[in-house]
């Protein structure tokens, strides 16, 4: 998200199946970690039917099952802090690299303008999607179309429309491990004036692979494998503690680290069919 991060040309693969993981939740996970009635529709007719038809196409054992459960999970944690941060007033919602998420579509808040920024390519690739799947764009959505290679996320904002006088809420999912940390931490400290005074951000990121236990490793290296052949290899690790503090540096007055431990204590320990997160992402939670 800052001026370093590499242009990225094409729309991102890595969107793409995270959305189909999105939509194989609503069909294989019940009671729903996230309920997303779109999920299902935004992936288009062909694979929502292909998933219906075979809804583990995409599980080639427990390390599937486990990335399923926390993007889940992650799109929970972000909704429901958002949740709380509308009922304290927060008037504006930016989803930093939107992909497919579908968050605008179903937005509940009458008051709430939504902010989707991705680069070019992704974003038009986006709403070619919507069109097709017949997904009506709310007046209150404004997408931001941001090469972040040259240009300022701030001003992109600002020409935008978001306020600088009002406090912003970020979601920023899925993107941070693929990004060197120098970027992750710039792009933090560039959105902190913008939740100032009651907004905030949540983000996932991953703990350093040495970090992990061996079979924990050993399921992270073979991911790890298939991202970097798709062209897109995780760059960015963060230790806990470290990251805190960097926050509270930056700006941010409270700030909160969920482990996969704490993750599916809240949110899956209820659970009959297994369904945990894996040991290498946290979830941050940082409010200005």
């Amino acid at each position: 998200m800052a001026r370093a991060e590499a242009r990225v040309i094409g729309p991102s693969r890595t969107a793409e199946r995270v959305a189909l993981r999105r939509a194989a939740h609503q069909l294989l996970d019940h009671p729903r970690v996230h309920d997303d009635p779109l999920a299902l529709v935004i992936v288009g007719d062909a694979q929502a039917a292909a998933l219906r038809a075979e809804p583990h196409r995409f599980e080639d054992g427990p390390v599937s099952q486990r990335l399923r459960a926390f993007l889940a999970v992650r799109s929970r944690v972000a909704e429901d802090t958002l949740a709380r941060a509308v009922a304290a007033g927060v008037r504006q919602y930016v989803v930093l690299g939107a992909g497919l998420d579908t968050f605008a579509y179903r937005n509940p808040y009458p008051a709430l303008r939504v902010f989707e920024v991705d680069n070019p390519a992704t974003q038009a690739w986006k709403r070619r999607r919507l069109a097709d799947a017949q997904i009506a764009v709310p007046d209150d959505v404004t997408f931001v179309a941001l090469d972040f290679a040259s240009e300022s996320l701030p001003a992109a904002l600002r020409a935008a429309g978001v306020r600088g006088d009002a406090a912003a809420f970020f979601s920023w999912l899925g993107v941070t491990p693929y990004l060197e940390p120098a970027n992750v931490l710039a792009t933090l400290a560039a959105v902190a004036p913008l939740a100032a005074g009651g907004g905030g951000i949540v983000f996932d990121y991953n703990v350093p692979p040495a970090s992990l236990p061996p079979a924990s490793r050993a399921a992270f290296d073979g991911l790890a494998a298939r991202v970097a052949a798709a062209g897109e290899p995780f760059r960015g690790f963060f230790e806990p503690d470290a990251l805190m503090a960097a926050l509270r540096d930056i700006g941010f007055r409270d700030v909160l680290d969920l482990s996969p431990d704490e993750l599916n204590a809240r949110f899956l320990s209820a659970r009959t069919d297994g369904l945990r997160v894996g040991s290498v992402g946290h979830i941050a939670t940082a409010l200005a």
